[in-house]
């Protein structure tokens, strides 16, 4: 919508700055578009699905046609050689359908996929969120998705990380029937997995080696943790993330409470913070969606680090 779009793509690249565009689907990115930021050599591009039809997708976004308008921006990304990732919020409209959706992802040849997992805050209050439960299910079936070649991330789901370590060391798996249906599934659309887990590790979380600077230049711990710390151009972004005491607290796990504060994974998990304030309006409270009881499976402690991943 900005008249200066590709000139602020142009300015961050002559910086040296890495430019991903998390792209809204609507007439304005076409097939011109994307070339236009083929051409200024913006390192990926990001579109939503969140359903694997369209009557799921359309209905979510409330504008009919938006699935269609999805897969051909995917199809005019890869024409053109530009990188594009999808990216998926996980609620109870589209809860099974998640093996479908990654089908999809892996048909598009996506680079990666990254599911977002609800807060209750904004135009997301009025959504349904998961249980405990149904979310680590959810999270035992992405990492099975990681297995077949495609990178997967999450957003506000750090539990992913303790998932991933209990996983890689042969954990048991205290999953339900949702695991079941969406891991069967998944084998039924795509076959057994074909390659070693795709999953980064990267302990980053609300104000942990991630910062949002707004529109009108205020400065939150992330986009989904709307406590302002600073306001540019009149503070120092470098100042606040070192500064901040709420950036310092949100780095140091012995500062988090309830269950998060006594998990043996919180320096590898730590929760999300955001989901934390949005339930209990405390951002160092444990996180409500997560179901882990501390102390009941053991692994080595690992360094609590205070700093920028």
């Amino acid at each position: 919508m900005r008249s200066d779009f590709y000139d602020l793509i142009q300015y961050a690249k002559s910086r040296g700055i890495y430019v991903a565009i998390a792209a809204s689907v609507t007439p304005k990115l076409n097939q011109d578009s994307i070339s236009k930021m083929k051409g200024l050599d913006v390192d990926i591009i990001s579109v939503s699905l969140d359903g694997a039809t369209p009557a799921t997708h359309d209905k979510l976004r409330g504008v009919p046609g938006t699935y269609n308008a999805t897969m051909q921006a995917l199809e005019n990304a890869r024409e053109l050689g530009l990188r594009a990732q999808i990216n998926t919020t996980v609620m109870r409209s589209n809860l099974h359908e998640l093996a479908d959706l990654f089908q999809i992802v892996k048909r598009t040849r996506a680079v990666a996929w990254e599911v977002f997992f609800l807060i209750r805050t904004g135009r997301g209050a009025s959504l349904e969120s998961l249980q405990p439960n149904e979310t680590e299910d959810v999270m035992h079936f992405l990492y099975d998705a990681s297995q077949y070649g495609v990178p997967v991330r999450t957003a506000e789901g750090p539990q992913f990380r303790r998932v991933r370590v209990q996983r890689q060391n042969g954990k048991p798996m205290p999953t339900g029937p949702l695991y079941e249906e969406l891991a069967a599934r998944l084998r039924e659309l795509v076959g057994e997995p074909t390659a070693s887990p795709l999953v980064k590790y990267t302990p980053t979380r609300d104000g942990k080696g991630l910062m949002f600077v707004g529109h009108n230049g205020e400065v939150h711990p992330s986009g989904f943790l709307p406590i302002k710390t600073g306001k540019l151009p009149e503070d120092h972004l470098i100042s606040i993330y070192r500064t901040n005491s709420l950036f310092n607290s949100l780095r140091d796990p012995s500062m988090l409470r309830g269950r998060c504060g006594r998990c043996e994974y919180r320096s590898v998990c730590g929760g999300s913070r955001s989901r934390a304030f949005a339930e209990f309006g405390d951002p160092l409270q444990e996180d409500p969606a997560c179901s882990y009881i501390p102390g009941t499976q053991f692994i080595e402690p690992l360094p609590e680090r205070i700093g920028m991943s």
